[in-house]
């Protein structure tokens, strides 16, 4: 006997799949890693530039710094993604014959949930029929209020501890830690690098206006010489080798120009306004130096214990967890090794009144089953093991080797910044040493009893030990910078 089909109720179903479906909460997009401090102030002043306002600027508008930003919310959204294996499966079927002998169809709707532990996955389903099925379709038969069927999948052996989609979860999280890293890592390269420009471009100007006293010095003397030579007082060869030193100088004036615009385009590359716009600052901006806090002294940064110093090092801390990511890598690739057994469990129930399919239909079924299966060869992944293997001890290695890198480059900064402050005492000594000579000489000259040529040279040489003493000076501040970039002092760089 045909039965009459009830298209509402599996067209209900189907509809009711659908709508579940829709229901199912869209996951939450990963929110943008932002800088977290203020935004920068509006073009900068004209006044005195300080190293705070440069690092101020290069942490926030630096391009460098965005980019490790976004490559961390690129890692974040990874694991996210990674997340998403584990997600909740909503599936809808419909099935039905317009035409033919057969009436037969029916609606099903079904969820599956994987789980972490055992590679596991649990599911229900419901499904009902109505309608005359052939003898080999005869499983699609239910009661009349359907069929509900709840399961489970256990994995024994491989995938029991670790698989495809565990292990992308744990390694984007741990992908996610060091680009978190890398962020911290990019950000004292750029502070290092700011300060040290920052430095340079305040030494190049102290160098300009050494320079300018030196050829505003003969060029009044050169007023002078005119008028006694006019005068018949002195002979014009004084004149002469007066002008000699005035191109000598005014060479050396331009040279020193010369570096001060190429510091600060060097500056201007880490000065930046609110749209990121390259700020190149003019010589208003040059600070006094004698209002700036005095070089640390090297006994006073050694109070840190070197091994707390490489322990926070943003680079172990990258190491570490790479060494995590291997010793991963190295366990999925052994779980391929192993056999596939799974297990698996199913519990039935049919509600209801009982349908064409017969009393048979009418029951609770409890189904348990195994599969077993196991390569043969398995050099693919024996080649993938020793793969994973070898890189895990790469990077041990690796780790070891800069680990010792930064014991040393701590220890040379603190020898370079030593020599530096004791070179800088010595220049001011040689400074101040040049400039009583100076005096001398030019009060012997002015008596008649000094020569023109030494009084020039004494010049130059108070001059060259100004010069001296800048740069001395200037060692000591990079130095201290390179210290407080390898110490991990944010403070010192800005970066809180």
């Amino acid at each position: 006997m045909t039965h009459r089909r009830r298209p509402g109720l599996l067209l209900s179903t189907l509809a009711l799949a659908l709508l579940c479906a829709g229901s199912v909460a869209a996951p939450v997009a990963a929110q943008d890693i932002e800088p977290s401090a203020e935004p920068l102030e509006t073009a900068l002043k004209t006044g005195p530039l300080t190293p705070d306002e440069v690092l101020r600027s290069a942490a926030l508008t630096f391009p460098q710094v965005l980019e490790a930003f976004e490559r961390e919310a690129a890692a974040r959204a990874d694991q996210l993604g990674a997340d998403g294996a584990f997600d909740l499966m909503l599936k809808g079927e419909y099935y039905d014959r317009l035409s033919g002998f057969y009436s037969g169809g029916f609606g099903k709707v079904e969820a599956r949930q994987p789980l972490r532990p055992y590679g596991a996955e649990v599911f229900g389903s419901y499904r009902v029929s109505n309608g005359d099925f052939p003898t080999y379709e005869n499983y699609n038969y239910t009661n009349a209020l359907g069929e509900v069927k709840i399961g489970a999948l256990f994995s024994l052996l491989r995938n029991r501890d670790i698989d495809g989609r565990r292990f992308a979860i744990e390694d984007t999280r741990l992908a996610a830690s060091q680009a978190r890293l890398d962020v911290l890592l990019v950000q004292l390269n750029v502070q290092h690098e700011a300060l040290r420009a920052y430095w340079r471009w305040v030494a190049a100007g102290e160098e300009i206006r050494v320079f300018e006293e030196l050829l505003e010095i003969a060029e009044a003397r050169q007023v002078g010489l005119t008028r006694e030579v006019n005068e018949g007082a002195r002979a014009r060869i004084a004149l002469v080798e007066n002008e000699q030193n005035l191109l000598r100088r005014r060479t050396l004036l331009e040279q020193a120009r010369r570096d001060f615009l190429t510091a600060a385009n060097s500056l201007g590359f880490y000065l930046r306004g609110e749209s990121g716009q390259m700020v190149v600052p003019t010589r208003e901006m040059l600070p006094d130096l004698a209002r700036m806090r005095a070089v640390a002294r090297p006994e006073v940064l050694a109070a840190t214990p070197v091994s707390e110093v490489i322990a926070n090092r943003p680079e172990l801390q990258t190491f570490k967890l790479a060494l995590e990511r291997a010793t991963n890598r190295v366990a999925l690739r052994q779980n391929d090794l192993q056999p596939s057994l799974n297990a698996s469990v199913e519990l039935s129930r049919d509600f209801g009144q009982i349908g064409p399919g017969g009393p048979g239909f009418d029951s609770t079924d409890t189904v348990v089953g195994l599969t077993f299966s196991v390569p043969l060869q398995r050099r693919t992944a024996q080649g993938a093991v020793q793969r994973a293997e070898a890189e895990l001890r790469e990077t041990e290695l690796r780790q070891r080797r800069i680990t010792d890198q930064i014991t040393t480059d701590v220890a040379n900064i603190l020898a370079n910044l030593g020599a530096a402050i004791r070179l800088a005492d010595l220049a001011d000594a040689e400074v101040k040493q040049a400039n009583a000579m100076v005096q001398a000489e030019r009060t012997r000259f002015r008596l008649g009893a000094g020569e023109f040529f030494l009084v020039n040279a004494r010049e130059e040489t108070a001059a060259n030990a100004r010069i001296s003493a800048i740069r001395a000076a200037l060692a000591g501040r990079l130095a201290e910078a390179s210290f407080n970039a390898a110490t991990m002092n944010l403070k010192a760089l800005g970066l809180e």
